[in-house]
């Protein structure tokens, strides 16, 4: 049986999810607001940048602060696929399954900074977003970007009669999270 996951700096992505009727089937029955193959690879390779780049380091009691600590991963995987996300996990995470464990919400938090990224950086290549102001560390600009980018995006998907593109809310702790991730990224603003 082939599982989509990592190991030691391999992804694994089973070919399955490559078929947009599974992706829906799966959507549904796991109750996901989004489900791509670019999200999967960049949801794993946040798994490989959490052992490189948060494990063992000074960013560490920083990620525990935020993301919780790591005990029982197995049981806490178990305990969302029998009974679901936390009560009221909107207000902590970016998704459901991020309230599933720590490094879940590490990977899923990981998995969207690279999708705004990517997008604000497409945007900006065809000429949507001018940027003319300055920001230290750039984050607040690119949450501004992304905030109208997205509602951009989400409606004009709508007018078309499609589901939003980025079905999801950046409350305030998902978007403390989304920093603490741009600070270890850029290297700005220290720890």
């Amino acid at each position: 049986m082939v599982y989509t996951g990592h190991k030691s700096g391999v992804i694994t992505l089973h070919a399955v999810e490559a078929d947009e009727a599974h992706r829906v089937t799966a959507r549904e029955q796991l109750k996901e607001r989004y489900r791509t193959v670019l999200g999967h690879l960049r949801h794993e390779s946040g798994h490989y940048y959490w052992d490189k780049l948060v494990r063992d380091s000074a960013w560490y009691p920083r990620f525990r602060n935020l993301f919780g600590g790591e005990e029982n991963y197995r049981e806490s995987l178990d305990c969302y696929y029998a009974y679901g996300a936390i009560p009221q996990w909107e207000k902590r995470h970016i998704s459901a399954y991020a309230s599933a464990h720590p490094w879940e919400d590490w990977a899923e938090t990981w998995a969207h900074y690279l999708h705004i990224m990517d997008t604000l950086e497409t945007a900006t290549s065809f000429g949507l977003i001018h940027r003319e102001t300055v920001d230290p560390d750039g984050f607040h600009l690119l949450m501004q970007e992304w905030r109208q980018l997205s509602r951009t995006m989400n409606a004009l998907n709508r007018s078309m009669g499609q589901p939003d593109a980025y079905p999801f809310t950046l409350s305030r702790q998902v978007i403390v999270k989304l920093r603490f991730i741009h600070q270890l990224v850029t290297g700005s603003e220290g720890m």
